[in-house]
C-alpha cells in the first residue's frame, strides 16, 4: 500500500482506510500496543500482507504508561523465574546494542540499611546470577562513603553500604511508534483509532473458525469488513474482551500500576535508587527520565473499566510520597513537587495469588476457533513474544518470503552530521527515536527548533515531525506518546501551548475552531487522568498498595 508523503496525516489515513476491503490480508493484528506492534513488524519481515488495527492511539494503553524499564527483571530471580529473567536480559543486551539513544543504560543503586532486607550477601548472589545470564560483571558493593557519592541524598542512620548494578531505560510509547516506522517501511499498515467490533467467521467452517474482523473508525465512523488467514488478538489487558466473543472464559488479571513524575531539580538523582517499601517490602525506584525524575510503582488489582483511562488514586499517591520520604527524607518532597502522574493496566495471567505482585509474569499463547490470542509479558521480550506468535501460526500461512533474514530488532541509522549546533547526546537521542529518519526530522526544523523544550530532552522539531508524518488524530496523541511533554511539563504544558499551535496547526490541518476544541479536550483529559487526585476516590477493586 503507498501512501502520498506529502499529504497531511488525516488524508493519508483515509487512503489506508479506502484500501482495507480491496486487499487479501494474510494477518490482522488487533492491538497497537508493543506486542502488537513487534508481530507486525515480524510478519512484514518474513513478507506476510499484515494489517494492524488499534481502537484508540498507537500505545495507548499499557505501552506507554509502563515503568520505561528495560530490564531483566532482578525480581524475578527470587521467585525463581530464571527463563524469563535470562531471556529479558539477553534482549536488553540486544536492544542496548542495536538501539541506541532509544534503549540507553541506567545505574541503579540500592542502599544497604543494618537491619533491613534484603541483606547485601543475599543481593550480591543475585546480582552475580544477573550478571552471568548477561556475560559480563562489574563491582557491586561500595561502602557507605563511596556509595554517598553515587546516592547524595539517600537517607544516612544505620547506613552500611550499598550496591549498585545496571539495566536499562527507554521512552516505551516512542520504541512502539519506532518498531511501527520499521514494519511500515516493509509493507506492514497500522491504522490506528480503527476498533475491532465484531470478530467474523467462515461459512465453510464447522467449527465457527474466525476468518476476519468488522473494523468501526472511531475517527469518521466508517465500517468495514476485513477477511483474513489468521487474526491476532494483540490487546494486552483487553484480550478478553474479544476472546469472550468466543465463548471463551476470563483468564486475565488487570493490575495497574501507577507513577509520579517530579522536576529534577527537587529529587536530583544521577542513578536510579532503588528501595523496598516500608510497607510491604515491595520495590519501589526513582530514576532520571527525559530530563524529570520518574517514581514508580504500585501493583494492585485495577477493578475499573478498563475501557476509561486508568488514573492514580490518592491511596497510590500516599504510598508512593512515603517511599521518598522514607529513602529521601532531607528533601522533605511533597505533593506540590509532583509535575504529573500517570497509570498503566499490565496484563497478568491470573492464577489467583493472593498477593498480585507475586503472579507470574510470563507471556501467554491461546489458540480458540481461529482467533490467536497473545498476551501477558514484558516490554523487554516483545520481540521474542512476537516470534513465539508467529510460530504458533506457522501452518496457518503461507510458506514465508523473508525481507530481512536474521534482522537485528531494530535497523541500524546512519550517523547525523555535526550541524545545527546539536550536541552528541541530541543526536544519539534523535537517531534511536527515529532510526533511518532522523536526517529528514532535522532537515524539517525552522528556526529555533533544534532547541530543546525546558525542563525536557524534547526538541521542538519533534512536535512539527509527529504532526506531519504521525497520523496524529487528536491532540492528546501528541503531546501524550509522540512526545512526552503531557508529563513532563507542569499543567500537561498548558503554558506551551501556543507556540505548540503555531508550529502544529498547519502540519495538522487543523482550522481554528477544531484546535479550540482539541485543546480543550486535552486539558479536561489531563486534568481528571494525569493530575494529582483532587479528591479522594476509593480504590475499586484493590486489594492493598
Amino acid at each position: 500500500m503507498t501512501l502520498d508523503p506529502k499529504a497531511l496525516p488525516d488524508v493519508q489515513r483515509t487512503q489506508a482506510l479506502q484500501a482495507l476491503a480491496h486487499r487479501e490480508w494474510d494477518m490482522v493484528i488487533i492491538g497497537g500496543g508493543i506486542t502488537g506492534a513487534g508481530i507486525l513488524l515480524e510478519a512484514a519481515r518474513r513478507g506476510y500482507k499484515a494489517l494492524l488495527v488499534e481502537q484508540r492511539d498507537f500505545a495507548w494503553g499499557t505501552s506507554s504508561r509502563s515503568s520505561k524499564l528495560v530490564h531483566g527483571g532482578l525480581r524475578y530471580l527470587k521467585e525463581g523465574q530464571l527463563g524469563l529473567t535470562r531471556d529479558s536480559v539477553r534482549e536488553r543486551q540486544n536492544l542496548l546494542r542495536e538501539a541506541r539513544g532509544l534503549v540507553e543504560p541506567q545505574s541503579f543503586a540500592f542502599a544497604d540499611y543494618q537491619g533491613r532486607k534484603p541483606g547485601r550477601w543475599l543481593f550480591q548472589l543475585g546480582l552475580a546470577v544477573y550478571d552471568w545470564l548477561a556475560g559480563q560483571r562489574a563491582r557491586h558493593h561500595y561502602p557507605a562513603d563511596e556509595f554517598l557519592m553515587l546516592a547524595p541524598h539517600i537517607a544516612r542512620t544505620d547506613l552500611k553500604g550499598g550496591l549498585c548494578y545496571t539495566d536499562a531505560k527507554t521512552d516505551d510509547a516512542r520504541l512502539v511508534l519506532r518498531v511501527l516506522q520499521e514494519a511500515r517501511g516493509l509493507g506492514g499498515v497500522a491504522i490506528n483509532y480503527l476498533g475491532a467490533e465484531q470478530l467474523l467467521r467462515a461459512d465453510d467452517s464447522s467449527d465457527g473458525r474466525v476468518s476476519g474482523v468488522q473494523l468501526r473508525d472511531a475517527a469518521g465512523g466508517g465500517v468495514y469488513q476485513v477477511h483474513a488467514k489468521v487474526v491476532v488478538n494483540a490487546t494486552g489487558a483487553w484480550a478478553d474482551i474479544l476472546r469472550q466473543q468466543q465463548g471463551a472464559p476470563r483468564r486475565l488479571r488487570p493490575l495497574r500500576g501507577s507513577h509520579l513524575v517530579l522536576p529534577a531539580w527537587r529529587l536530583p538523582v544521577a542513578q536510579a535508587v532503588s528501595l523496598m517499601h516500608p510497607q510491604d517490602g515491595r520495590p519501589v525506584f526513582a530514576f532520571p527520565w527525559e530530563g524529570a525524575t520518574l517514581v514508580g510503582t504500585t501493583d494492585v488489582d485495577h477493578g475499573a473499566d478498563l475501557q476509561q483511562e486508568a488514573r492514580i488514586t490518592e491511596a497510590e499517591v500516599r504510598y508512593l510520597l512515603a517511599a521518598l520520604d522514607f529513602q529521601f527524607p532531607q528533601l522533605q518532597l511533597t505533593r506540590a513537587d509532583v509535575i504529573a502522574t500517570y497509570a498503566g493496566v499490565r496484563p497478568v495471567i491470573d492464577t489467583g495469588k493472593a498477593d498480585p505482585s507475586k503472579e507470574g509474569r510470563d507471556h501467554a499463547v491461546w489458540m480458540e476457533q481461529g482467533l490467536l490470542t497473545v498476551t501477558g509479558g514484558k516490554l523487554t521480550t516483545f520481540r521474542l513474544i512476537a516470534l513465539d506468535a508467529l510460530r504458533h501460526l506457522e501452518s496457518l500461512l503461507p510458506p514465508p518470503n523473508p525481507t530481512q533474514p536474521d534482522a537485528p530488532v531494530l535497523a541500524p541509522s546512519s550517523p547525523l552530521p555535526v550541524q545545527g549546533g546539536l550536541a552528541t547526546q541530541q543526536r544519539q537521542r534523535l537517531q534511536g527515536h527515529y532510526g533511518p529518519l532522523a536526517g529528514a526530522v532535522v532537515a524539517a526544523a525552522q528556526a529555533g527548533e533544534l532547541s530543546a523544550i525546558s525542563g525536557t530532552e524534547t526538541l521542538w522539531v519533534e512536535l512539527r515531525w509527529a504532526a506531519r508524518t504521525e497520523t496524529v488524530v487528536h491532540l492528546q496523541d501528541l503531546l501524550l506518546r509522540r512526545t512526552r511533554l503531557g508529563l513532563l511539563l507542569r499543567g500537561g504544558g498548558i503554558e506551551h501551548l501556543a507556540r505548540i499551535r503555531a508550529i502544529c496547526q498547519g502540519e495538522l490541518g487543523w482550522s481554528d475552531a477544531r484546535w479550540v476544541q482539541e485543546q480543550a479536550a486535552y486539558l479536561a483529559l489531563w486534568q481528571q487522568h494525569y493530575s494529582l487526585p483532587q479528591d479522594t476516590p476509593t480504590d475499586t477493586g484493590s486489594k492493598h498498595v
